[in-house]
């Protein structure tokens, strides 16, 4: 099997993992925009950001320890401020698709907020996927195999006392 079908297999697997975060994230964004909206006065869109806020939580922590588990933890502080960042962009679009269309269009009904909301969500989601997998959870640097590149060369002096590199010998 070539290079390019290894890299997709990896690509299909990488997707799936953060598709059962992000699903199982839609679920918590929508049980807790819906607990809001019909517990509190607040109005939809402010529901909307408690309810994504909440799910960006529990998204990183299921990203970092499932979905990007294998990929470099050495720059949490950077990690941590760039999922912010990109959640936070997330957000605006996710909130942003739920506002205009309860504000600019008038549908606010119940099943339409959610609609919408959900909708929200999926736009979102690929502007998502693209930065953190692009920017926040980085892949560790590909490894060199030995089998690949040869055995490794191993210092010898000379007689004149400078080094030189000789190919080690099975």
């Amino acid at each position: 099997m070539g290079h390019g079908a290894s890299r997709l297999r990896q690509l299909v697997h990488e997707v799936a993992k953060f598709g059962a975060v992000g699903g199982a994230g839609v679920l918590v964004n929508l049980v807790v925009f819906n607990l809001v909206r019909h517990t509190t006065d607040l109005q939809v869109v402010r529901a909307s950001v408690i309810a994504t806020v909440v799910a960006i939580v529990f998204n990183y922590v299921g990203f970092r320890y499932f979905t990007y588990r294998d990929r470099d933890k050495s720059r949490r502080t950077r990690e941590m401020t760039l999922f912010l960042l990109f959640s936070a962009v997330g957000l605006v679009i996710e909130n942003g698709v739920l506002y205009a269309a309860t504000y600019g269009f008038g549908w606010n009904t119940p099943l339409q907020n959610n609609v919408f909301k959900f909708i929200g969500i999926g736009v979102a989601t690929l502007f998502r996927f693209w930065s953190y997998r692009s920017w926040v959870f980085r892949a560790l640097p590909a490894r060199e195999t030995p089998a690949a590149t040869g055995p490794a060369p191993v210092p010898q002096n000379d007689s004149a006392g400078a080094r030189k590199t000789r190919q080690q010998v099975p």
